[in-house]
């Protein structure tokens, strides 16, 4: 072992003696063994591109992918989904994770207050301009008896005059949402005991 780092030793030191010692002209480019590797010929996205059958640079994906961090859903727009959804979906984010509650009540004020209202009692402005009002997320009975996974499926799916949400929130937002929800559900039902 010893002479097999004495002979590798060497031969560094050798090969660093031949570099130096080689009269190189640095204003030239290096060698490239594989030219096409560092030149490669780039195609704008929506530019024709012989290397594909179609003859297309941007590309389906394959049949079948999921794209990063999305979860499919088997479920279709319908009220005998939502309640499939109440039975088999469940909540990833606990009550307790303070962080998924604060980012909840962040999108809530973005896109769901201004039609529920900053309690979720549906006195949003929205309704006070001519839309229908929409049902109190705090205090009526559907939505404190629904179950979490029904919310979310409303939410991805849109239910009566309230239009589908999952083009603007992500999955993940749509759970946290939910949660901020459950949060002024015990607001107030704590003001109700009162």
């Amino acid at each position: 072992m010893r002479v097999l780092n004495i002979t590798l030793f060497l031969a560094f030191i050798g090969s660093l003696g031949a570099y130096a010692l080689t009269d190189r002209d640095l204003s030239q480019r290096n060698f490239e063994a594989f030219p096409d590797m560092a030149h490669a010929v780039a195609y704008d996205t929506y530019a024709p591109n012989p290397n594909f059958p179609d003859g297309k640079t941007l590309q389906l994906p394959e049949p079948g992918t999921i794209a990063r961090d999305s979860v499919p859903l088997h479920y279709e727009g319908t009220p005998s989904d939502a309640v499939r959804a109440g039975e088999e979906l469940t909540n990833r984010y606990s009550m307790d994770n303070a962080r998924a509650r604060e980012r909840g009540a962040f999108v809530y004020t973005n896109y769901c207050q201004f039609c529920h209202g900053a309690a979720g009692k549906g006195d949003g402005p929205v309704s006070k301009r001519g839309m229908p009002l929409p049902a109190s997320l705090a205090t009526a009975d559907n939505p404190v008896k629904m179950k979490d996974g029904q919310m979310f499926h409303v939410l991805t799916f849109g239910w009566r005059n309230m239009p589908a949400q999952a083009g603007q929130l992500s999955q993940e937002d749509r759970w946290k949402v939910i949660l901020h929800v459950r949060t002024l559900q015990q607001q107030a039902a704590a003001e109700k005991q009162q």
